[in-house]
């Protein structure tokens, strides 16, 4: 897909890799799992090594592929109640706890050392407690809540049901210990087995070298790893070459060369719609509050470009740069995005960075490439009081502009921590007021024609 001019058209003969598009915006998982950007695409390469040596046939070894690939895909559904519970920053926790064992001392350690940090004694004492008293129900609420999110996102994605399962036993443990349905040994998906692994490996190999990675797969063989995978993991670790890949930049370009050929799945427009979609609802699964908001800012700017006279070949494209323009805010915790009460200095920052997030995710698919400017530009101002560049007028593009005014049309008629939703009425006095200082008036009074007609029609129909 290229975008030239107002139109967006696909060049004769031109093929949109899957694993391009799909590893890229993998990115985006990476930062709501609080990993390093690249976990997702790295552990897929050391998951497909292993699903090689254990003899998966081609087009096995292709599920194998996305269930690595998109193993995160619910991760942002159990941000807002990890936050509640450990009174703590998701992104953290969930870095953290990515190193630690399933052994007692390791998680009591853990919880208190990530409970309630800034929070009073009384306050901290009783999250504690609660954690202790009711972990396993906990962790198998979160997790339960996680793994279904997932499985049900991958099968949006068109992906089959073999990847989709996959993804939903991400968490399962070979001793039966794991969650969220207690499966034990043979019963866990293959696929689930490796892609566990892979994910340690990368994790410990990441932060602690090649030497550390091997040590926790030996540790943890027999309890969370499959020991035939484990033993497959060993062969190919022997590979020297398998290392230096994984250490280096090019990581990514030589897993996309591995991907398997498989022709069931064309990457057409409506598979780029469905992507779209599928990832919107990654994010707005981080938020009780953003529930809803990625689809709906699509649903206003559309309206917004069809009164504006723009062509459908182009609303489609505009869509999908709504659908997207908030990926960035995986990368934000929700101890920030659900705070009942205003930002600090260094909160703020980082809300403000969520824009220059999104530019830089949707920046690294090419199909989506044209859209990052929407992503990191959509709060800007006309009066060059927004962010974050600070641009003004002219420097920004109108389908920005579209974006804008349906991003605070929907953040204004929809319920936030701080505030509840506004009437109709009172929103739009705020966009007139905003209007021609930050918002584009064009753009304001498209949406208010948009409304209009849409009353109209509701009048006539009743």
């Amino acid at each position: 897909m290229t975008v030239r001019g107002d139109k967006a058209t696909r060049s004769t003969g031109e093929r949109i890799r899957l694993s391009e598009l799909l590893g890229a915006l993998s990115h985006a998982l990476d930062l709501t799992e609080g990993q390093p950007i690249g976990h997702c695409v790295r552990a897929t390469w050391i998951g497909f090594h292993i699903g090689q040596e254990l003899g998966l046939p081609e087009s096995l070894l292709w599920e194998l592929y996305y269930t690595v690939m998109m193993k995160d895909l619910g991760c942002s559904s159990n941000a807002a109640r990890l936050c509640e519970l450990y009174l703590s920053d998701d992104i953290g926790l969930k870095r953290d706890f990515k190193t630690v064992s399933d052994s007692l001392p390791k998680v009591l350690g853990f919880v208190f050392s990530h409970t309630g940090l800034k929070s009073g004694l009384a306050e901290r004492f009783k999250a504690v407690f609660n954690i202790l008293q009711n972990g396993e129900r906990l962790v198998s609420e979160l997790i339960e809540t996680r793994c279904q999110r997932g499985a049900a996102i991958a099968a949006r994605l068109r992906f089959p049901p073999a990847v989709c399962a996959g993804i939903h036993a991400l968490d399962e443990h070979w001793n039966g210990k794991g969650r969220p349905d207690r499966l034990e040994g043979g019963a866990i998906p293959i696929y689930a087995r490796i892609a566990l692994l892979s994910q340690v490996v990368d994790v410990f190999h990441h932060t602690a070298g090649r030497e550390a990675a091997m040590a926790e797969v030996r540790r943890r063989t027999g309890t969370w790893f499959d020991p035939e995978v484990s033993a497959c993991f060993e062969r190919v670790a022997r590979s020297d070459h398998f290392w230096e890949v994984l250490a280096s930049d090019s990581v990514e370009d030589a897993l996309f060369d591995l991907e398997p050929p498989r022709d069931s799945i064309a990457v057409d427009d409506d598979y780029l719609d469905d992507i779209a979609r599928a990832f919107a609802q990654v994010v707005d699964s981080k938020s009780p509050f953003t529930s809803g908001h990625s689809e709906r800012v699509a649903v206003y700017a559309d309206m917004i470009a069809a009164s504006m006279g723009y062509e459908p070949g182009r609303r489609r494209w505009l869509r999908r740069a709504a659908l997207l323009h908030d990926i960035g805010k995986l990368g934000v915790s929700n101890s920030i995005l659900d705070k009942n009460g205003p930002l600090d200095e260094v909160e703020w920052q980082a809300m403000r960075n969520h824009a220059k997030l999104s530019e830089t995710i949707l920046a690294r698919v090419a199909v989506f490439h044209d859209m990052a400017r929407i992503g990191g530009s959509h709060h800007e101002r006309l009066d060059g009081k927004g962010y974050p560049r600070g641009l003004k007028a002219d420097e920004i593009h109108p389908e920005t502009r579209i974006v804008s005014v349906a991003d605070v049309f929907d953040a204004l008629t929809a319920d936030r921590p701080y505030r509840s939703a506004m009437p109709l009425e009172k929103a739009l006095g705020i966009l007139r007021k905003d209007s021609g200082t930050a918002l584009d008036p064009d753009c304001v009074a498209a949406l208010e024609r948009a409304l209009s007609a849409i009353e109209g029609d509701l009048s006539r129909a009743a």
